[in-house]
């Protein structure tokens, strides 16, 4: 993605992620759709992620959504692979891993193709589910480049899991 996290927002709040974790004694999972593994990354650039991130997966297609995050296929027919629905559906189907406590979905379209009227390029869908609260779910509509979309869509995860703890 061309993101140096080490000089960003970002690392200084994956700090503060990392404190809420070892705090609350949570283990995190990802599950990433249009930020294709770039939360993941932003996460493992903090030494010593691994005591409280355990992994993550892209499911970049509809298909790996519903094989590897047990994404019910009628939510995506429904409502689209970019929705509340599908977004909490991955935080879901990631905290049913083993020995995950919280998650953190990203669903979206970055660009610069794939959008349409109902669902334009720059819409992301942001899903968490932990002990405390549940499962949630965040729209964004982010303007700019791929990447920038991108990089705005990890930040925003980022912040919206700390939101409220």
């Amino acid at each position: 993605m061309g993101i140096d996290f080490y000089s960003t927002d970002i690392y200084r709040n994956v700090e503060k992620l990392a404190e809420v974790l070892r705090d609350r004694d949570w283990k995190l999972v990802t599950a990433e759709s249009c930020t294709g593994g770039g939360l993941g990354h932003a996460l493992t650039a903090l030494a010593g992620s691994s005591n409280w991130y355990l992994g993550g997966v892209v499911a970049y297609s509809n298909q790996f959504k519903c094989r590897f995050l047990s994404v019910d296929e009628s939510l995506i027919e429904e409502f689209g692979a970019v929705s509340k629905q599908v977004a909490i559906a991955m935080a879901r189907g990631m905290i049913q891993k083993p020995g995950a406590s919280t998650a953190i979905s990203i669903t979206g379209i970055a660009g610069p193709e794939g959008g349409s009227k109902d669902k334009p390029v720059g819409l992301v869908w942001l899903g968490t589910n932990d002990p405390d609260r549940g499962n949630r779910a965040l729209q964004l509509n982010l303007a700019g480049s791929r990447n920038e979309i991108r990089h705005q869509a990890i930040e925003h995860a980022i912040n919206f899991f700390l939101s409220g703890l």
